[in-house]
Formats: C-alpha cells, sequence, structure tokens
C-alpha cells in the first residue's frame, strides 16, 4: 500500500523538475511512512511513499524489469500474485523481489495495456515504458484505490494518489469546478471523472489511460454485466458464492505486518470475520465503533458485534466515540482534499485511529449491499413499482400529500424520511426515480441554495446523468433492481464507500481490504436473480440464509446500522452550537456561493422537525471546512 504520484512532459523534452517531484511525494507521506523512492528519466518522473505490507525488506519502488527499461510505481496488493510469478517465471522472467509489484512489469512485458485484465485486487499504478516513451495509468475494476490527474494543458500531465499531490505544482489550478460542487451537494460526494477543481480529473474505476508524444487516451477495460440465469437453483448459487468468497477472504489475509478485522455486529462484516476465523491459524483481532452522547434513535450493535466476537474466539476490543466531532473534521477535510458529506467517516476515522495501535492491515465488510439488496431504498424501489398500479386518486391525491405533511420522527429514526422520499419521486420514471432516492437536494434546492449568479451556470441535467447514464445502460441489465445494483456499483462504490475506505485508512497508515468487491466475486452475484436478493421485500435473503449456518441467529435479524452515526441527534444537541456558528449566526464567508437564508431554513426546518436535515446540514459543514482550508 503506497502513495504514488509522478510527472510526464509529454509534449516536450523538457526534464522534470526534481524538487517538483519530491514536493508533491512529501504530501503523501502518510500513506507511506516507512520508505520512498523516486525514478527520473529526461521528462518522465516518477515517486513513491511506502507502507510496507509484502516483501518489507526488498520490495522498494519504484521497480523495473530485467533490462531497466519498464519502471512502475504501484498503490495496492496484487492478491493472486504468487499464480502469476509461477506462470512468469516459467516463461523465462527473471524477478529480483518478493514483492507483488514486479509482477506487473513483467505482465507488461507478455501482454502489454492489457496486463490490467490478469490482476486480482485493488490497484492504481504508473508504469513508465522506456522504449516507447509511454506513460500507462491503471485503476482497479472496482475503484478500490484511486488515481487522480491534472493535464495542464502545456503538454504536462500529473498524477496522484490524491489531490494534495497535484496541487503541490504552481501550475495545477485551484479554480472551482462548479459542476463538481454541484455533484457534491446533490449526493455528498463527487462521482468520477469530476472533482471539486476545474484542473483535477479522476480516473474512473476499470479504465487505463495512455500518454504518449502525441497525447492521451482512456479506455474502459471491464465492466460488470448482469446476465442472472434464471434456470438454476438458490442452492448453485449459494455454493458458489461460499466457494469464491472463502477464497477471497483468505487472499486477502496475506500479509508480513499484523492483521485484522471491523466488526460492526452486522451479517456483512459478520461473514467476513467467520470465514477470516476459518482460514486463520491464529485469532482474529476485531474492532468495533459506539457512540455515547445524545444518540437518539442510533442503534448500538455493539452488542452483535460482541456475539460473533465470541463464537470465532476473536481478540475483541470497542471503541466508545464521543460526539466531539469537530476536532477531527478538520483532518477529514484535508484528508479528502475537496468536500466529502458521508457521515460514517467519523467512526471510520475514530476506528481506524484507535485500531492502527495494533494492526498495519484490516479487512472490512463493505460491498455486500450493492451485491446482496441491503439498502433501504432497494426496498423503497421495489415497492414503488407496486405503488404505480395503485389508482392516481389515492396515491397522488390522499396518501402524497398525507405522507409528505408528517412530521419526522424525534428519535431520529428515519422511517417518515424514507417514506416522503418515496412519494416524492414515485411519479417520476424508473431512471430518474432512483436518482432522486439517491439524491440529497434536488435541482430545484440546488438552484434554490446557490447564489444566482451561479446557480445560472450549472448544468443540472449533466449532474443528474451522472446516475442515470448507468441506471439505463441499455447493454447490461434489464431488471430494474440490477440496474439500481450497477449503477450504485460505477458510482456510489468507488466514489463514496471505497474513496472513504481509502483516504481514511491511508490518513492512519493503515491498508483497509474489501472482500466482497473481489471482481471475481462480483462477476458470480451478476449472475443471481434479484428474486432471490430480495425475496418477499426482505433485503439480503440470499446472504441471510447464506449466513444462518455461520452467524448467531440476533445478528441476522437486527435493524440494520452498519457504521454509521447519530448525526441527526447531535445536530439538535452536542453538535448544535458548533453548526450554528459555523453555518447560520453570521457564519463564515462561503464566497458568495451559498445563500445563508436557506441554510438558515434548512437548519430550522431540521431542529424544528419538519424535515430530516442532517445529510444537507452535515455536506454544508463539510464544505465550509473545505472552502475555508483550500
Amino acid at each position: 500500500m503506497c502513495g504514488i504520484c509522478g510527472i510526464f512532459n509529454y509534449g516536450s523534452h523538457e526534464p522534470v523538475g526534481t524538487d517538483l517531484l519530491q514536493a508533491m511525494n512529501d504530501t503523501l507521506r502518510h500513506r507511506g511512512p516507512n520508505d520512498e523512492g523516486c525514478y527520473t528519466d529526461g521528462n518522465i518522473g516518477l515517486a513513491m511513499r511506502r507502507l510496507s505490507i509484502i516483501d518489507i525488506g526488498g520490495g522498494k519502488q519504484p521497480i523495473h524489469n530485467e533490462d531497466r527499461t519498464i519502471w512502475i510505481v504501484f498503490n495496492g496488493e496484487i492478491f493472486n500474485y504468487p499464480e502469476l510469478k509461477r506462470n512468469l517465471v516459467r516463461k523465462g522472467h527473471t524477478f529480483y523481489t518478493h514483492s507483488d509489484t514486479e509482477t506487473i512489469v513483467h505482465l507488461y512485458e507478455e501482454h502489454g495495456d492489457d496486463c490490467v485484465n490478469f490482476l486480482r485486487g485493488m490497484f492504481a499504478f504508473a508504469l513508465w515504458d522506456g522504449p516507447s516513451r509511454t506513460l500507462l495509468l491503471a485503476r482497479d475494476r472496482v475503484g478500490i484505490k484511486p488515481l487522480f490527474y491534472s493535464d495542464t494543458g502545456k503538454g504536462e500531465l500529473l498524477f496522484a494518489s490524491e489531490p494534495k499531490a497535484l496541487l503541490a505544482s504552481p501550475k495545477v489550478s485551484r479554480d472551482m469546478d462548479l459542476q463538481g460542487l454541484d455533484a457534491y451537494f446533490a449526493y455528498g460526494y463527487i462521482p468520477a471523472p469530476l472533482s471539486i477543481y476545474k484542473s483535477i480529473r479522476k480516473l474512473p474505476a476499470g479504465h487505463v489511460m495512455k500518454i504518449g508524444q502525441s497525447g492521451s487516451s482512456i479506455r474502459k477495460y471491464w465492466d460488470l454485466y448482469f446476465r442472472p440465469e434464471h434456470g438454476k437453483p438458490e442452492s448453485y448459487f449459494e455454493g458458489k458464492f461460499e466457494e469464491i468468497f472463502s477464497e477471497a477472504v483468505k487472499m486477502r489475509l496475506i500479509s508480513e505486518v499484523p492483521l485484522g478485522a471491523f466488526l460492526s455486529g452486522g451479517v456483512d462484516s459478520g461473514l467476513v470475520v467467520a470465514y477470516m476465523a476459518e482460514a486463520m491459524n491464529g485469532t482474529p483481532h476485531t474492532f468495533s465503533v459506539g457512540f455515547s452522547g445524545n444518540v437518539g434513535g442510533y442503534l448500538d450493535e455493539r452488542p452483535y458485534a460482541w456475539m460473533v466476537a465470541e463464537r470465532y474466539r476473536c481478540e475483541h476490543r470497542e471503541l466508545l466515540v464521543e460526539p466531539r466531532v469537530e476536532t477531527i473534521l478538520d483532518d477529514i477535510v484535508d484528508s479528502f482534499d475537496e468536500p466529502f458529506a458521508d457521515d460514517s467517516v467519523i467512526p471510520s476515522y475514530y476506528i481506524c485511529e484507535a485500531s492502527r495501535r495494533d494492526l498495519t492491515v484490516a479487512l472490512t465488510g463493505l460491498g455486500g449491499d450493492e451485491l446482496f439488496a441491503g439498502y433501504e431504498r432497494y426496498l423503497g424501489f421495489r415497492i414503488s413499482l407496486l405503488y404505480d398500479y395503485l389508482p392516481s386518486i389515492l396515491s397522488k391525491g390522499i396518501l402524497a400529500p398525507i405522507i409528505d405533511g408528517l412530521p419526522e420522527l424525534k428519535n431520529g429514526h428515519y422511517t417518515v424520511n424514507h417514506l416522503k422520499r418515496f412519494v416524492r419521486a414515485s411519479h417520476l420514471p424508473l431512471p430518474e426515480r432512483y436518482a432522486r432516492y439517491v439524491t440529497m437536494l434536488n435541482s430545484d434546492e440546488r438552484a434554490r441554495l446557490y447564489h444566482p449568479d451561479i446557480a445560472e451556470t450549472i448544468d443540472y441535467r449533466a449532474t443528474e446523468e451522472l446516475m442515470t447514464g448507468y441506471f439505463r445502460a441499455d447493454d447490461n441489465a434489464l431488471d430494474p433492481l440490477d440496474k439500481m445494483f450497477y449503477q450504485d456499483i460505477k458510482t456510489y462504490l468507488p466514489e463514496d464507500i471505497l474513496a472513504l475506505t481509502d483516504r481514511i485508512g491511508m490518513r492512519h497508515s493503515m491498508e483497509l481490504r474489501v472482500p466482497f468487491t473481489d471482481h471475481v466475486l462480483m462477476e458470480m452475484c451478476a449472475t443471481i436473480p434479484a428474486e432471490m436478493k430480495m425475496k418477499r421485500m426482505r433485503k439480503k435473503a440470499m446472504l441471510k440464509h447464506i449466513a444462518s449456518a455461520k452467524l448467531p441467529r440476533p445478528v441476522l435479524s437486527h435493524r440494520k446500522q452498519g457504521f454509521a452515526s447519530p448525526m441527526a441527534q447531535w445536530l439538535k444537541t452536542d453538535m448544535k452550537s458548533f453548526s450554528d456558528d459555523l453555518l447560520s449566526c453570521g457564519g463564515k464567508d462561503n464566497g458568495g456561493i451559498l445563500r445563508k437564508s436557506e441554510i438558515r431554513v434548512m437548519i430550522a426546518d431540521h431542529m424544528q422537525g419538519r424535515e430530516l436535515n442532517d445529510k444537507r446540514i452535515f455536506a454544508l459543514i463539510m464544505f465550509q471546512k473545505w472552502f475555508g482550508s483550500h
């Protein structure tokens, strides 16, 4: 696990400045505190910071091939590298390290750009081909590892694991991308290829970028295709899942440093620990998090985590978080270099901070919801298909006005909020309906939030297309549920959940591994009919059936919470003064971008229980913190 960066003056022969390359690399020290390295050859420069996991003594990067004509800097882990290495040695390749990174340079010698097709793992890398004077950038299939780049427009391209390394160059503009801003207030994160900066883009998951003297090109090398095999029984799919998931977990136990797991008390993380315990010789180390303060209707899942830990004789520890989150927000903002508003970043930050004292690598259960219909919005969407059959006078004339006028629950539960979102989107076509389910502020609400001069410049339709474009992909899923899974796997999973996992883990110099995102597993799960995943309005029906043999019954049946925070209640109590000072009572300057009158209404509606606006308010907080620091 590393941080990588580099400069390629593809439009000229101007040598790369080593001072700038070093400055870029220094910003990534947290990603790799154990080692650093660089390589320059005229107009190309590669650099990296290393967190040593495999081949601690000999895996120093950049790594080269036998005749030093091909060089690579690499971030991630290739879990099938022992098999790849054996095959390459048989073909005559000579290895000088025991690291997984070196397999890529020899694969490139054999297969060129298609080397990515052989890799099973998480990765972002930059590979320099000296003879052809070309640079290959690649990001793993699902987007577990990030890769940002900036073309200065003068024949110079910079790349890095985080925007902060790019911003170390005075040639990379800090001007805000208003489309990126709009995407942020729509979804709480900024989907690829956008970023908050006009000058910086994200390489999308499953893509490679090739840069030569004539310019650059980007191509997709992998996609997930939903092709349900309806003629096969559930037992067939359950058997395949157990076979591949067991292998995926076992692969992710490869490590020369302390390794453990995050245990939320839910099915996904419980299954990871169950398979982990079966594959390990020693005792699994597990960690959980809970919250103190006024948490309202927040469900503390620590008792369920203890049930799993006791069943598998784990060495289990738990952390109790106090709601003084304002003390860590600056650190979180600095981790992302752009606004990011998923409040599960708070427990994730604390659990990484606490577990880093004992672990360098941790497995998590992220990704299971997208594969097996675990989110409430999937259930709501399925119900909406039935709701369509109700007479309009009943659905629109009677039910919708009643539900829309309901006050939010005082305990912070999202039940009424989900009902409101359901009826407000029920009249829309399916792609726009699901887009509305995942949208934090719709286009009208965002337009009111922005200063009028800014509101006029934004293409709201383009922001919506960041989601609906995947839902409408005609060559992919046919079942509406599969279309939702596909959209989330291409957007929410890589640029929210996995971005959070990478940035917060690396902030604490930790590597987080996610077995559910193993691409072989995901391809198999895409063949499971949707009706087996959600059965009789029961989310995760198949996965829970599989888990019933491995997890205590209460873990399967309790209300899902996961690594979320009680933000709705905190904003009314423990965080109220902080929020007021930052946003509403005069507040800090936001450059005239947002209208404070709209912010005050949003806060008042939340405080008085008319709307559950915690996600919107937290998004405003994180934007304000970012704006004040960038």
